[in-house]
């Protein structure tokens, strides 16, 4: 079976009470899921510069990190891995705090993401929502000393 890594950086952006999420589309192009603004880290690239990145790229903002939340991690394995099989596939997610500095709110082109939005903080979670929207937000909110939140597990990472 074939081993995949991956990290990515990703950001809580909380303004009056609403949170920052990008939509993507699913990959049949029957839904979508609401994600937290954020992916994959370049090669070499540090996870901070990543967040401010990806932030940039799905919703027009500029963003100063103002924390660290937390890491989140992720093990699957996806049974329909493509041509090649299965994956095994293991992935760490860094989770900061941003806050919006500067850009205007736009949608993504060409990207994972067709839609950026806010939202009140209280419809999230009748929002059609990766797990890890719940994650950051518990981070969030609880602040845990040692960076790692425990939500119940979806059928999505």
């Amino acid at each position: 079976m074939r081993k995949k890594s991956r990290v990515a950086a990703y950001a809580v952006c909380v303004r009056d009470g609403q949170l920052l999420l990008a939509r993507s589309p699913a990959a049949d192009g029957l839904g979508s899921e609401w994600v937290l603004p954020g992916g994959g880290m370049e090669h070499g690239e540090d996870p901070l510069d990543t967040v401010v990145r990806e932030l940039d790229e799905e919703t027009g903002y500029r963003v100063e990190v103002t924390g660290l939340l937390g890491i989140d991690s992720f093990h699957h394995t996806f049974r329909h891995g493509g041509l090649r099989g299965p994956v095994d596939h293991h992935g760490v997610r860094v989770v900061y705090e941003g806050r919006v500095v500067g850009g205007d709110l736009r949608n993504e082109v060409n990207g994972s993401t067709d839609l950026a939005a806010w939202h009140d903080l209280d419809a999230v979670p009748a929002l059609t929502r990766v797990r890890l929207v719940d994650v950051a937000l518990k981070l969030w909110r609880e602040r845990p000393v040692d960076g790692r939140a425990t939500v119940p597990p979806t059928t999505g990472p």
